[in-house]
């Protein structure tokens, strides 16, 4: 029951996200030359992308434990998935910005990858954008964040309205007690194209195409939102498998954490991108727990975020001993865009089999 309340959710945010995006999807568009082609013959996998872009920081804001940062870079494609297909989104004639907007707890400098974010913008008391849903985008170098395509009114000011949340992720740990309520807050956007001119753009021939990602830009005071190496995590670390090139770690707490019903053992199953551990959120994902040849837990996993452990999927389980055999079925891939080099991995995901 819990697999399909999830793939209905996913399907929802998806539609909503295709909503705010419809004139984008439904416009014709050319490459500009600052988009340049697509990488030929690119693996089912990670790889390194044409080019990468820099960043303008527009600004943050507080809201309670919230911590909130947007920036722009300049617009470029970026792929939607829905089940286990990616679709393009291509730059529209009229885009300006790549709005992106990264929100964490100032706790525990815990990112928040899966929440609605919905911003508007107002130029001399005039709308210039209107409640545009952002989507919760992965990307090799801007980390993970919520952003879109946007169309401004040229150079000037701009009062951007955000509406972020409610969570509907479970946080766990020093996470706990952070609200999930609907956050709301504005932020100042000065923007002049002269400025977005600035912004760094590199081409990368001489990598492009290769199984690797580029490195994680510097954020300054914003979290990239990449979760520990396994030798960090904490409890007991089991194991780890590949899937559709997504690395998955799973280990086992003694203790439950605060936010999570039951008693016993908790187990964290952690997907993740390969070379930059970025979380791989808005999966459905289930465990067999088998003892002597004998299953002892059959069930699904929930989507949990929690300081030490990150954005994983977790459910509590009667121990874990030595010998115990952990299969892992994937039912939906992560429901996540995706910035150029990641959108062709994390699709046909086979299960996982591990062994304590």
């Amino acid at each position: 029951m819990r697999r399909r309340r999830f793939l209905a959710a996913a399907g929802a945010t998806t539609a909503l996200a295709t909503a705010g995006c419809s004139g984008i999807l439904e416009t014709t568009t050319q490459s500009t030359g600052r988009t340049p082609p697509l990488v030929e013959n690119r693996p089912d996998a990670v790889y390194v992308p044409s080019h990468v872009e820099g960043m303008e920081m527009v600004g943050m804001t507080e809201s309670g434990r919230y911590r909130f940062s947007l920036s722009y870079s300049f617009p470029h494609r970026f792929w939607r998935t829905t089940s286990d297909r990616t679709s393009k989104v291509d730059i529209a004639d009229s885009d300006t910005v790549h709005l992106m907007l990264t929100a964490w707890d100032g706790e525990t400098e815990t990112v928040i990858p899966t929440s609605s974010a919905v911003v508007s913008a107002a130029k001399d008391g005039s709308s210039v954008l209107s409640e545009k849903q952002l989507w919760s985008m992965l990307s090799q170098n801007m980390g993970v964040h919520f952003g879109d395509n946007v169309e401004l009114d040229g150079d000037g000011t701009y009062d951007v309205s955000v509406d972020f949340g409610p969570v509907g992720t479970r946080l766990s740990g020093g996470l706990a007690d952070l609200t999930t309520d609907r956050q709301s807050f504005s932020i100042e956007l000065s923007f002049d194209q002269a400025t977005l001119e600035e912004v760094s753009y590199d081409l990368l021939d001489d990598r492009k195409g290769e199984r690797d990602a580029v490195d994680p830009m510097e954020m300054g005071m914003r979290p990239s939102g990449r979760v520990p190496e396994p030798s960090a995590l904490p409890g007991q670390l089991l194991d780890d498998g590949t899937s559709g090139d997504a690395e998955i770690v799973a280990t086992a707490l003694d203790s439950v954490p605060a936010g999570v019903d039951g008693d016993g053992t908790y187990l964290a199953v952690s997907a993740r991108t390969p070379y930059n551990r970025y979380p791989l959120p808005f999966m459905s994902l289930s465990a067999t727990l088998s003892r002597d040849g004998e299953a002892v837990f059959e069930g699904d996993l929930t989507d949990t975020i929690h300081p030490d452990i990150g954005y994983h999927y977790g459910t509590v389980v009667d121990g874990v001993q030595a010998g115990d055999t952990i299969d892992i079925a994937v039912a939906a891939p992560p429901q996540i865009a995706r910035h150029e080099g990641y959108e062709t991995a994390f699709l046909s995901m086979d299960a996982v089999s591990m062994t304590v």
